[in-house]
């Protein structure tokens, strides 16, 4: 039988265990494709997980560090891996969703690569700022 597709989203994902609430290395390297959401499972590149393997899965809402935008990183657990997808703020992910899932705010950190990384973008900013104006 054939299920039919909830809904569609670009999305940044990564295999890994632990906390990764945290922009850094890990998320430079991450699978971006679509997530797909169907009646009996979720889909993203080659990664299907049917709902019946999710152990648990965790709807996480925070707002970027710097720029305050809005966002969502799901945590499905399985027998074998842990996926996380970094999702946009869409409305879609305040509704009902097709398998169980907890939620919780949660802030989104900066790694040490990601602050640095900031950091040098700013200053170099202001230093052409400071050229063009003396």
């Amino acid at each position: 039988m054939m299920s039919g597709l909830i809904h569609s989203c670009v999305t940044k994902a990564v295999v890994g265990y632990g906390d990764q609430l945290e922009s850094g290395p890990q998320w430079i390297t991450s699978r971006r494709a679509l997530l797909k959401l169907y009646d009996d499972r979720l889909e993203c590149g080659k990664w299907s997980v049917a709902y019946d393997q999710i152990q648990e899965a965790v709807l996480s809402s925070f707002h970027s560090p710097i720029l305050r935008i809005p966002g969502y990183l799901l945590m499905v657990k399985t027998d074998s891996n842990t996926y996380h997808f970094g999702l946009n703020g869409w409305r879609y992910w305040k509704g009902e969703l097709p398998f169980p899932v907890s939620r919780q705010n949660a802030r989104l950190r900066l790694s040490p690569i990601s602050l640095i990384a900031r950091i040098a973008v700013a200053v170099g900013i202001l230093y052409l700022i400071w050229q063009k104006f003396n």
